[in-house]
C-alpha cells in the first residue's frame, strides 16, 4: 500500500522553505533554540515533502531527516569524514577508484539531509563544486581506465534538464565510459520535479543505451517517502530507460528497526528498484545523534535482510572510508569481519579483515586489534601464480 501524501498542490512544483521561521507546526521557542543550528548547517526543505511528517509523533523519521536537531552542535566527528577532498584531481572532480570519477556538479539539493556526509559543500567556504567541468572532463577523457562516472554534487536532478543534458551528452561522448550514474534524493523529495517533465524522459531515452546505461542512484531512507507520487516517479525514470537502484545510510530514529528498514527494502524491490548499498552513517561533523555504533547497526542490518526475498537482500552494509568501501560482512563472539569492496589502492581490492569486536566502535579508524587478513593478489604472488589482466578489451 503507498504512503498518501498530504501534499495539497497536487502536481505543482512544491515551494522550498529555507528558514525556520517557514514552518507553522515549529513554536517560536523551537526556532530560536535550533536557529544556531540552521546557522552552522544549512537549512532547506519544500512543502511536498514536509507534508510527510507527522507533528503529532515527536520521534517522526521524516522530521528527523530534515529538521535541525539541537545534538548537531555537539562536537563530534569531522567535515570531510571519508577525505574526500585529499582525491579531487582537477576542480569539480575526484579520482579515487580506478574505474570509477565523480564529477561534482552543483551544491544544491531539493532539501538538505541533517545526516549529510557533503554539507562541507554547502559552506560559503568551500570551492570544491564548480559549474564547469570542462577540466573534469579533460580528466576523464585522458583516463581510459575510468568506465563509469558518478554525477553528485549536490543533487544534479535539481538541475532543469536544459541544464542536465550538457553535461551527459559530454560524458556520454566519451567512449571508454560505459556507465553514467547519477546521484539523487528527487525521487524522495520531490517526485513532481520527474515526471512532470517530458524532456527529462527524451534525455534518458536517448542516452541511457542498451549496452551504455544510465544508473539512478535513488536515495529513499523510510518506506513513507513511498508515496504514490513517488512510485510515479521511479516508475517514469524507468519507462524512460533509465536503471534505478536504491541506497540509504542508517541513520538513528529513522531506519535503525530491523522491521522499518526490510519494509523499506522489501517495497523497492516489490517496483524494481533493488536496494543496493546500506551506509554505515559517516562521523561527519553534526552527525552525533545519527549514527550507531557498527556493531548494533550490522545486527540491525542483517535481522531486515533476513525478512526479505532474495532480491531484497541484495544492499551490502558498507563504510566509506578514506581508504575505501569497506564491507561489514559479519560478527562472532570475538571478532568483526570486513572486507574491501572497493580500495584506494589496488592491493586492497578484496582484503578481509578480521578485528577483535568493539562495541564502542564508530567507524573503522575505531578497531585497532588486527587478528588476521587476506589480501588475495598478495596469496597469489607467493605462490608464484601469473597476475590476471582484467582489461576490458
Amino acid at each position: 500500500m503507498f504512503q498518501k501524501s498530504q501534499y495539497k498542490g497536487g502536481d505543482k512544483k512544491p515551494k522550498y522553505l529555507t528558514k525556520l521561521g517557514q514552518i507553522p507546526e515549529l513554536s517560536q521557542e523551537n526556532i530560536k533554540a535550533l536557529e544556531p543550528v540552521s546557522e552552522q548547517f544549512i537549512f532547506r526543505t519544500n512543502e511536498y515533502y514536509q507534508s510527510l511528517i507527522d507533528w503529532d509523533d515527536p520521534d517522526d523519521p521524516i522530521r528527523k531527516i530534515v529538521i535541525p536537531d539541537v545534538s548537531e552542535l555537539n562536537e563530534w566527528g569531522r567535515l570531510d569524514a571519508s577525505d574526500e577532498e585529499s582525491y579531487t584531481v582537477a576542480h569539480g572532480i575526484e579520482h579515487k577508484y580506478d574505474s570509477t570519477a565523480l564529477l561534482l556538479v552543483n551544491e544544491v539539493c531539493a532539501a538538505y539531509c541533517r545526516f549529510c556526509f557533503r554539507k562541507r559543500l554547502f559552506m560559503d567556504e568551500n570551492d570544491e563544486v564548480t559549474k564547469d567541468i570542462s577540466e573534469g572532463l579533460a580528466y576523464i577523457r585522458e583516463h581510459p581506465e575510468i568506465n563509469n562516472v558518478l554525477l553528485t554534487g549536490g543533487d544534479p536532478l535539481i538541475m532543469s534538464t536544459s541544464k542536465l543534458e550538457p553535461i551527459i551528452r559530454q560524458v556520454r561522448e566519451i567512449d571508454h565510459v560505459k556507465i553514467i550514474r547519477i546521484g539523487t534524493k528527487i525521487p524522495a523529495f520531490n517526485p513532481m520535479r520527474i515526471y512532470n517533465d517530458d524532456s527529462l524522459r527524451a534525455m534518458f531515452e536517448k542516452y541511457s543505451l542498451p549496452e551504455k546505461r544510465i544508473y539512478v542512484m535513488a536515495h529513499f531512507n523510510h518506506p513513507r517517502e513511498l508515496t504514490e507520487e513517488a512510485v510515479r516517479g521511479l516508475n517514469f525514470l524507468m519507462r524512460s530507460g533509465a536503471i534505478v537502484v536504491n541506497q540509504t545510510p542508517m541513520i538513528a530514529g529513522v531506519n535503525d528497526d530491523p522491521q522499518i528498514l526490510s519494509e523499506l527494502m522489501n517495497r523497492l524491490s516489490f517496483m524494481g528498484v533493488p536496494p543496493y548499498y546500506v551506509f554505515h552513517c559517516r562521523p561527519t561533523l553534526g552527525n552525533r545523534p545519527y549514527t550507531l555504533p557498527i556493531e548494533k547497526a550490522y545486527e540491525i542490518f542483517e535481522l531486515a535482510r533476513m525478512r526479505g526475498s532474495g532480491l531484497a537482500k541484495r544492499a551490502r552494509f558498507v563504510m566509506s572510508h578514506s581508504t575505501g568501501k569497506i564491507e561489514i560482512i559479519g560478527l562472532s563472539a570475538r571478532n568483526i569481519y570486513f572486507k574491501y569492496q572497493r580500495a584506494a589502492e589496488n592491493r586492497n581490492s578484496s582484503r578481509f579483515m578480521v578485528y577483535r569486536r568493539n562495541p564502542e566502535a564508530f567507524w573503522f579508524d575505531d578497531y585497532h586489534e588486527l587478528v588476521d587478513d587476506y589480501i588475495l593478489e598478495e596469496e597469489r604472488a607467493l605462490r608464484q601464480e601469473p597476475v590476471l589482466d582484467f582489461e576490458f578489451a
